[in-house]
C-alpha cells in the first residue's frame, strides 16, 4: 500500500485518539536490556462468511475394519464404485486404525440414514457387485459432512476421519493476524483515527458518535470523511450512507444536502478531460468501470467505520461495489458479522471483504451502550 501525501496532511491535522505502541520506538526491558516484544494494540480480523465460520458439521457413516491389506486396492475399487460420494468428496476412503484389534487400517464404506443402528456387510455392500472378502463387521463413525474451509475447520474434522484440504493461504494469514505490514497498518490506523475525529464532530453537534472513511487503497488518497447526520427529517443519513454519496459527490453526482455538516467532506475526482461532470454513466458489466474512465461509485475503494454497520448501510456498500469494510466496534444490530453477513452472501451480485477490529477500544468508547 503506497502512502502519499494526503496521509501525511491526514496525520498533522487529525488529533491522534489513541497511541499506538509497536509502531514506534521499540521499548527495552529494563533488566534484561533485551528488547521487548512490541504490543499490539489492536488487530484486523476478517468477518468470514457463515460456512468459513461455522463449527464442523458431522454425519453419521458406516466403515469397517481392513483384516487383509493386501484386499485393499481392490475393495477401494468396488466400494467406491458401489457407494460413490459425491457430496463429500473430502473424505478419504481409508485410515489408520483407531480401535483395538489386529488390522491396521479401516475403510469408509458409505453414509448412513439418521438413527441408523447395526447393519451386516451384506446388508451394506451388494455381491458381486462387492466381494467383501477382507472386510470385518462394520462399526458406525461421525465424519465430517462438508470440505473444511478454514484451518481451524480442517483440524477439527480431521479429528474424526481423514479429509483433504486446499487451504486459502490469505485466509490463514488474516486469520493469525499476519495479512497486513507495518506500513500498511500504520495507513490503517490514521485513516480509523480519522473516522474517530469525524465521530467525535458529529457528537459535539448532539449527533449520534459514528464516523466514517473512504480511502483509494492504491493511493492512500482520501476521498471522503463523513459522520452520522441521521435525524427524524433524515432518517437514512447514517455515516455509512454519508460517505457513500460523498464520493459520489466527488464523481459530479450525490443526492443529499451535507452543507450544513462541515465536517464532512469529499474530495473532487479527477474527470478526464472532456467529459462532463454528472452527465449520465453507464456501469462496465465486466470491470465496474464508467464510460468516463471512473471507477462506479466504491469500486476498489475501502470504507472504514468506527462502528459496525447496519443492514442498510451494509446493502449500500454491495450496491456501491467497496472493495474492503474496516470497522471498529461491533454493533447489536450489525450486518456484517454480528446480525448478518450480508457481504459474504452468494446470492448478492457483489461480495467485498471485511476486518473488524481497527482502533477498537477508543471506537468502542464512542458509543459505550453499543
Amino acid at each position: 500500500m503506497n502512502v502519499c501525501s494526503d496521509l501525511c496532511l491526514l496525520q498533522s491535522a487529525v488529533p491522534r485518539m489513541e497511541a499506538a505502541p509497536g509502531l514506534g520506538e521499540q521499548r527495552v526491558d529494563a533488566n534484561t536490556g533485551s528488547p521487548e516484544p512490541e504490543p499490539t494494540p489492536w488487530q484486523a480480523l476478517p468477518v468470514l462468511s457463515e460456512q468459513q465460520s461455522r463449527d464442523v458439521e458431522l454425519v453419521m457413516a458406516y466403515a469397517a475394519p481392513i483384516l487383509d491389506k493386501r484386499q485393499t486396492s481392490r475393495l477401494l475399487k468396488e466400494v467406491s464404485a458401489v457407494h460413490p460420494l459425491p457430496a463429500q468428496p473430502h473424505l478419504k476412503r481409508v485410515r489408520p486404525s483407531r480401535r483395538a484389534g489386529p488390522h491396521a487400517l479401516e475403510m469408509l464404506l458409505c453414509l448412513a440414514e439418521p438413527a441408523a443402528g447395526a447393519k451386516s456387510l451384506a446388508e451394506l455392500l451388494p455381491q458381486p457387485a462387492v466381494d467383501p472378502r477382507g472386510l470385518g463387521q462394520p462399526f458406525l463413525v461421525p465424519v465430517p459432512a462438508r470440505p473444511p474451509l478454514t484451518r481451524g475447520q480442517f483440524e477439527e474434522a480431521r479429528a474424526y476421519w481423514p479429509t483433504s484440504f486446499h487451504e486459502d493461504r490469505q485466509v490463514t494469514r488474516a486469520l493469525a493476524g499476519r495479512l497486513f505490514s507495518a506500513q500498511e497498518r500504520t495507513a490503517m490506523q490514521a485513516h480509523m483515527e480519522r473516522a474517530v475525529w469525524a465521530a467525535h464532530q458529529a457528537a459535539a453537534r448532539g449527533l449520534r458518535a459514528v464516523g466514517a472513511v473512504v480511502v483509494d487503497p492504491s493511493s492512500g488518497r482520501v476521498l471522503a470523511t463523513g459522520h452520522d447526520c441521521s435525524s427524524r427529517a433524515r432518517p437514512l443519513l447514517h455515516a455509512t450512507m454519508v460517505c457513500i454519496d460523498l464520493v459520489a459527490q466527488g464523481q459530479g453526482r450525490g443526492a443529499y444536502d451535507l452543507g450544513p455538516f462541515p465536517a464532512c467532506s469529499f474530495a473532487p475526482a479527477g474527470a478526464p478531460q472532456g467529459v462532463r461532470v454528472g452527465s449520465v454513466r453507464k456501469l462496465d458489466e465486466d470491470r465496474d468501470v464508467r464510460a468516463d474512465s471512473l471507477p462506479y461509485v466504491c469500486t476498489g475503494y475501502d470504507l472504514y467505520v468506527t462502528r459496525e454497520p447496519c443492514a442498510m448501510c451494509a446493502m449500500a456498500l454491495v450496491h456501491s461495489r467497496v472493495q474492503r469494510v474496516f470497522y471498529g466496534a461491533p454493533s447489536p444490530d450489525g450486518a456484517l458479522g454480528t446480525r448478518f453477513r450480508v457481504h459474504a452472501r452468494p446470492d448478492l451480485n457483489h461480495r467485498f471483504q471485511v476486518f473488524r477490529g481497527v482502533l477498537e477500544a477508543p471506537c468502542r468508547r464512542l458509543d459505550p451502550g453499543s
